[in-house]
């Protein structure tokens, strides 16, 4: 295909036809070239100016002000518009990357021609952009977000003098268009997300300014909500209750030996509980009431409570309970049955930890650094915490004994032991079918040689169990 006589250009020689002066084709290469790779340093400017400001949390600017850090309240000062700083960046970059474009199509017809080298031009300058216009300094900008907004600052105020009357104008029909399409043109949001809060209680313990007792409370407040009732419930086997139609002494007589001052009310079997009685009504009706004590019924005493679906967010119920001042709610599966109970303790607990009361003990108790001591009914999750380890949970169980049940697939007996990716569990202490305590010890992780121990392995009596 012949080119027309406007692309044809001599090789030798390049007349600039406003001054009239011929330059040598290498000399015009050599610049264009050396243009080429300002203005791609210039494209990595913006883009990564673009991350490094839009990226940068609002209370970790307000931190590095604080900390009078060097260059944050111009960063501050640029962030205060973001719509005005937003189109400063879009077109310096702009501009910087269709002069690169145009420079490339010129230097490439001067030695392909004009078609051949405006398809050189687009793709090779797309290349170019894309890895150290865009995809690299991206990239440097992401991990370095506070240093480089600090750096990048001045030279962005300065784009902004330079540019200053295509800034305005672009600003100005930008919020126009935005105004005609109903947008409302907004940048960043006034809200801190949930994600930010975690990352500043994360970095706050990592600079010391939390204790690890308040970020454990305040990571627990962000799991809550997440937390389902059957997480944190009292099992059916664990319950204490008396039924309706017992004598007021045995129902006192039972909220002593139990320790709670609450214990529900059923009717035939834990399926039909009717309600909780409290143990203060009971003694003060006992004692003080009006009827005779043997007028006096434990029907009469019962108070109302909620019965919830296993499945039941905690800080649901936590409101739920609040506004009816209930302390205590029966868990009900998918049939009806009774499956456990949940007191307001006990969602209490998830957030400030355990509350251990008189000689009860710690649910996960440290033998040593890779070794703990856990009851049964611990959920998976702490197991994992502790030893920072990595138990999968399943919709069958959420406990360690729920766990070992689920590998082992039977009832097992004390002294049995189960390995299951670099963790050897040890079952210590078992009652009729359930599982009270598990050892579990972090194992050496074996070297690239070595084979792998069988995850799958069945559990096994050890003869020589402490």
């Amino acid at each position: 295909m012949a080119l027309s006589p406007s692309l044809a250009v001599p090789l030798a020689t390049y007349e600039l036809p406003v001054v009239g002066v011929e330059l040598d084709q290498s000399i015009v290469t050599i610049l264009g070239a050396f243009a080429i790779a300002v203005l791609i340093a210039l494209s990595g400017f913006f883009s990564s100016s673009e991350i490094a400001m839009f990226n940068l949390p609002k209370h970790r600017l307000e931190g590095m002000i604080e900390d009078d850090v060097s260059g944050a309240g111009l960063v501050k000062a640029l962030k205060d518009d973001p719509h005005r700083l937003l189109v400063t960046i879009l077109v310096g970059n702009n501009i910087v990357n269709i002069a690169m474009s145009s420079i490339a199509t010129a230097i490439l017809s001067l030695y392909f021609g004009g078609l051949v080298g405006v398809l050189l031009a687009t793709f090779g300058i797309t290349a170019l952009v894309l890895l150290f216009g865009e995809s690299v300094p991206k990239s440097y900008a992401v991990e370095n977000t506070e240093s480089w907004a600090v750096r990048i600052s001045k030279p962005l105020k300065l784009t902004e003098y330079l540019l200053f009357p295509l800034i305005v104008l672009f600003d100005y029909l930008t919020r126009q268009i935005n105004r005609l399409i109903g947008s409302t043109g907004a940048i960043e949001s006034p809200y801190v997300t949930r994600d930010e809060i975690q990352e500043m209680i994360e970095s706050g313990e990592r600079e010391g300014v939390l204790e690890e007792e308040e970020h454990e409370m305040l990571t627990r407040i962000f799991r809550f909500n997440n937390t389902i009732v059957k997480e944190v419930m009292t099992p059916r086997l664990d319950m204490t209750a008396v039924p309706k139609d017992a004598p007021i002494d045995e129902a006192i007589e039972t909220c002593i030996q139990s320790g709670h001052a609450r214990i529900p009310v059923y009717e035939g079997s834990l399926d039909n509980v009717q309600g909780v009685v409290h143990i203060r009504d009971l003694v003060r009706d006992l004692n003080y009431g009006e009827a005779a004590d043997d007028e006096l019924e434990l029907a009469d005493l019962i108070q109302p409570t909620l019965h919830v679906p296993e499945s039941k967010n905690v800080d649901e119920l936590l409101t739920e309970m609040r506004e009816n001042r209930m302390h205590m709610a029966i868990v009900i599966d998918e049939f009806g049955t009774t499956e456990g109970l949940v007191t307001m303790e006990d969602m209490i607990e998830e957030i400030i930890g355990e509350i251990l009361e008189g000689g009860e003990e710690q649910p996960i108790e440290e033998i040593a650094d890779d070794t703990v001591l856990v009851r049964g009914e611990v959920n998976i999750e702490d197991v994992n915490e502790s030893l920072d380890i990595e138990l999968p949970e399943g919709q069958e169980f959420e406990t360690i004994a729920g766990f070992i049940f689920n590998r082992a697939g039977r009832l097992v007996e004390e002294g049995e032991e189960i390995t299951y990716d670099g963790v050897r569990i040890t079952v210590e202490t078992v009652e009729n079918t359930r599982i009270l305590k598990a050892r579990l010890t972090k194992l050496e992780q074996p070297d690239d040689d070595e084979p792998e121990p069988d995850d799958a392995a069945p559990l096994e009596a050890d003869n020589d169990h402490e």
